[in-house]
């Protein structure tokens, strides 16, 4: 990591937030912000970090953070994971971050990775600090998009049963009941699949990661959609998605609905969706692409007291 970046802790609704911040590695004066949200089940120190190293290299302060109930972060049951409360600790950070003196808040990006793509876009399209938003390899969410990841409309049915039926029990008697995130042949767990397994398994070996999933995440998981909120959204909208990714017929029906002309799909049919997370050579591009999409659209937000030839001359790569 950076010598520079350091452990931060900001609060999302009366729990503590553990997170990373990857300060802008030029310039002087407040710099343009980013806060990114990792894939489903994420925790911090897999795939934001590898995104936050670069874009602060790029001129970009970047900050990443373990979501509530995972990792360092506070807030019960463990392992629960709602898409509901991970938008409100993005709004958190958005906030940390507007209120860090080191951060222009007039020029505030959001990143969102695999199921964090689905994530950011309620953010982009209600929280005003956010002047631009990238979704990359994004598993979007509509019933087609569910039906096609579960194997069919009774699996998703299923899986929303027994999740009403967890947090029931959670409710009633305190008791959360657990099977693991992944795993090479199950189909009851968090997310199935051998090929997600993979890579999730590998964390989880490295002790960066959690195997475990709260069952009653079903309810929140599955009564999530993503569609409904990309009809509304005005922010400028980078997507990075591809034939390989995550159900790509779901990233181009979010595109085409997603009302602002100012959007532009980056279409990469020889990547695969895993590649995302850690491929070097696949993040460096895809970060150039990031960089350059929100240099374009940030430097447009300057606060009106701002001077321009001095932020060019600042923050050179956010010259436009």
């Amino acid at each position: 990591m950076p010598p520079n970046s350091h452990p931060v802790t900001f609060d999302s609704y009366g729990e503590p937030i553990a997170g990373r911040l990857f300060p802008a590695a030029f310039g002087s004066g407040p710099a343009p912000a980013v806060s990114i949200l990792g894939p489903m089940t994420y925790q911090k120190k897999q795939a934001p970090t590898l995104y936050a190293e670069r874009l602060s290299r790029l001129g970009f302060t970047t900050l990443i953070f373990d979501p509530r109930y995972r990792g360092d972060s506070g807030g019960l049951p463990r392992c629960y994971e709602s898409p509901a409360a991970k938008v409100e600790d993005l709004n958190a950070a958005l906030e940390y971050l507007a209120n860090n003196d080191d951060v222009d808040a007039g020029r505030m990006a959001v990143l969102g990775i695999c199921m964090g793509a689905g994530h950011v876009l309620p953010v982009a399209a209600g929280n005003p600090l956010v002047g631009a938003v990238a979704a990359i390899t994004g598993h979007y969410r509509d019933p087609a998009a569910d039906e096609a990841w579960l194997g069919g409309a009774d699996a998703m049915r299923e899986r929303l049963a027994r999740g009403a039926a967890a947090r029931t029990a959670y409710e009633r008697a305190g008791e959360v009941s657990y099977v693991p995130a992944v795993d090479a042949e199950r189909r009851d767990v968090g997310m199935p699949g051998e090929l997600v397994w993979s890579w999730y398994q590998l964390a989880a070996d490295r002790g960066e990661w959690e195997n475990r999933y709260a069952v009653l995440s079903d309810e929140a998981v599955f009564g999530f959609e993503t569609l409904s909120v990309a009809a509304r959204l005005h922010t400028p909208l980078l997507m990075v998605h591809g034939d390989l990714c995550a159900v790509p017929e779901a990233a181009r029906r979010h595109f085409a609905i997603v009302p602002t002309t100012d959007k532009r799909l980056v279409w990469d049919d020889r990547t695969r969706h895993l590649q995302f997370y850690d491929d070097p050579a696949v993040i460096e591009r895809t970060v150039w692409e990031i960089a350059d999409w929100f240099a374009t659209h940030l430097s447009a937000r300057l606060r009106p007291d701002a001077d321009m030839s001095a932020r060019v001359e600042r923050h050179g790569v956010l010259a436009g």
